[in-house]
């Protein structure tokens, strides 16, 4: 799908009409019209304000969506209420997301987890603010935590504890996660 073919549909799913899309951004009813039709297309700056109003990463908007679908299982998990509390994997901190992502990690020694999930708890003019949630051990764990995000979402709590993220001690100057013996081990 093209930009303004992703415009329609996430505003629709977001129940605002283009008159009040405009009204948000600061536009005419006119300009979203436009943009929908693929005529034009908004500045940066706009941009940048579509996705934030929206709660929509600018690749969803900006990419054909066939794109993202060979890559589902990496893409975020996208809160459609505004923002999940979810606190970190050491309890010290608790994240208002708008969305969470899985990345691995890259060369991970033996001793180290394989995945991190991040909150994405803002977009800016530099794009996704991240904060690290949790360490994983294996893909099947890291999965496991997004379908309980999911699962919350989908029955309207607010918050959420992580449940399968892995025990790690920050080892060396740079604070290299080392995975925590367990006496299961």
């Amino acid at each position: 799908m093209s930009f303004g073919n992703n415009l329609r549909e996430i505003r629709k799913q977001r129940g605002i009409t283009q008159e009040g899309l405009a009204e948000l951004l600061g536009v005419s009813r006119q300009a979203i019209s436009k943009w929908e039709s693929d005529s034009g297309y908004p500045e940066t700056e706009k941009l940048i304000a579509i996705s934030r109003e929206l709660n929509v990463s600018l690749d969803y908007l900006l990419c054909d969506a066939s794109d993202g679908e060979d890559k589902q299982d990496n893409s975020p998990v996208r809160v459609s209420s505004g923002k999940i509390a979810i606190t970190t994997y050491d309890g010290q901190n608790v994240v208002n997301c708008t969305s969470v992502k899985c990345s691995s990690i890259l060369a991970p020694g033996k001793d180290e987890p394989r995945f991190i999930l991040n909150g994405i708890d803002r977009v800016g003019f530099w794009g996704e603010h991240t904060v690290l949630l949790g360490w994983y051990a294996t893909e099947d764990d890291v999965r496991r935590e997004i379908k309980e995000i999911t699962e919350s979402l989908n029955r309207g709590e607010a918050a959420y504890s992580l449940r399968y993220a892995a025990e790690v001690e920050l080892k060396g100057f740079l604070g290299r996660p080392v995975l925590r013996k367990t006496s299961k081990d």
